[in-house]
């Protein structure tokens, strides 16, 4: 298997890591049900959750201490987003809304209807102008966010769409879905421009784009995770050790401290790989029940996530080595 070019052009003899140290300093308790989604703001200072309680809970990074609660929607909460300046978070939810928040106001700005089934994911764009969605119904959606309104249905699977994500210049989309394929989207056409599939072809949870835009990460329901380079379709890299069977689990990029692949696990625990060798350098234990929301923080060595309902909390792990 060929090596990937490293993230971010750092050389890869500066990326390799021998271990790591995190550990847990905070457990953030407040939400009564499973926990879907933890998202920090653009600069780490806070740390936004939702979950199945209908909820979203914003905490203070630095003290773990709850600044504010945003109620509105009348079913759970399956996915949150930040925009670029830190002013507003979109929520998806089994309601078959998007509602696009004031944090500072703690309100609703506008509420976005659509979807016809459970939306299931959602992200802005790096302008904060533009955001995506993808749900049960299929689609995935692109809106025009001071409109309110929907500018683009795309009839992207064949199955609920898992995960909807933006490149870093916003000319991209990335979907996953249950049927398994990875598709890539031109954001102003809304024309599918590669679709990714694995020969066993299992069901995708999650996908992102790598730091600098070159590659897609991609969580699979075979507890593997993947990197591909979608320009040639070719993965060069997979990542193992955890359990993925059943559920929608998230995996992420840690550039802070090292270059690490973060994922969550059915067996409860918090797996961390080296980006380059793929080799397991730390797992972190302490949830009671499955994990299957991670996020790294944008600037430091700090590590949320989340778990079920079995253990409605959220960890803050911190790497002050």
């Amino acid at each position: 298997m060929s090596e990937a070019p490293p993230v971010d052009g750092i050389p890869q003899e500066q990326t390799k890591q021998i271990s790591a140290s995190y550990r847990a300093k905070y457990i953030l308790s407040g939400h009564t049900m499973a926990i879907s989604s933890v998202k920090f703001n653009p600069t780490g200072s806070v740390l936004a959750s939702a979950g199945a309680d209908k909820l979203i809970k914003v905490w203070d990074v630095c003290t773990g201490e709850i600044l504010k609660t945003l109620s509105g929607h009348q079913e759970g909460v399956n996915d949150i987003a930040w925009s670029s300046d830190g002013e507003f978070l979109a929520s998806a939810s089994d309601d078959k809304t998007v509602i696009l928040w004031s944090v500072e106001q703690s309100d609703v700005v506008k509420t976005l209807h659509g979807h016809t089934n459970f939306v299931f994911c959602v992200n802005f764009n790096p302008r904060a102008n533009l955001l995506v969605s993808g749900g049960y119904d299929e689609t995935v959606r692109v809106w025009d966010v001071a409109r309110g309104k929907s500018l683009k249905v795309l009839p992207a699977h064949s199955d609920p769409v898992t995960s909807v994500g933006f490149s870093h210049d916003g000319t991209l989309i990335v979907s996953c879905a249950m049927d398994g394929l990875i598709r890539i989207w031109d954001a102003d056409s809304g024309q599918c421009l590669k679709t990714l599939v694995d020969d066993d072809n299992p069901i995708c949870s999650h996908v992102e784009f790598s730091p600098n835009s070159k590659f897609i990460l991609a969580a699979t329901q075979d507890s593997t995770i993947r990197l591909w380079n979608y320009h040639n379709s070719r993965c060069v890299k997979t990542y193992k050790g955890h359990t993925n069977r059943t559920y929608c689990i998230f995996t992420c990029f840690s550039t802070t401290k090292g270059h690490y692949i973060v994922s969550g696990s059915e067996d409860c625990k918090i797996y961390l790989w080296d980006l380059q060798s793929r080799e397991v350098v730390q797992v972190l234990e302490g949830h009671r029940g499955l994990s299957v929301e991670v996020q790294t923080h944008p600037e430091c060595a700090i590590i949320a996530s989340a778990s079920m309902e079995k253990d409605p909390t959220i960890r803050l792990w911190f790497d002050d080595t």
